[in-house]
């Protein structure tokens, strides 16, 4: 019977031999980053909707770090539109001192459309 090699490497992994089987040897990227809510939003997503995508990812290290800068790009993306719409939409820090309840409104209203355009354009792809 001829005895197989104790470390082999298929598909840009390296595998190990543990029995008659060969293990993945993966490690855990260096990533301190947080994944935030989008990233978890995104990442559900593709465990469901792109669970091949998501299993590449996963196998390649690269999991963490991409959520972490899909976190990143949507809050910077909301920030922007939720301040171009405020600007447009003449949310100042006046309507602030002169109707606190308008002012709140308004700004909700503003934040909730921000987040559906973030959802379709980031998110849920």
């Amino acid at each position: 019977m001829e005895k197989l090699p104790k470390y082999t490497h298929a598909n840009g992994i390296d595998y190990v031999l543990a029995g008659d089987y060969y293990i993945p040897m993966l490690t855990l990227p260096e990533e301190r980053r947080p994944i935030g809510r989008w990233g978890r939003m995104h990442q559900n997503y593709l465990k469901e909707f792109r669970p091949g995508y998501y299993n590449s990812l996963s196998l390649s290290g690269k999991l963490w770090t991409y959520l972490a800068d899909l976190n990143e790009q949507a809050q910077e993306r909301l920030d922007t539109i939720t301040a171009q719409m405020m600007a447009v939409e003449g949310v100042t820090e006046g309507l602030k001192r002169t109707s606190q309840v308008d002012w709140v409104r308004a700004v909700n209203s503003i934040r909730n459309r921000a987040e559906e355009i973030i959802l379709h354009e980031m998110i849920y792809v």
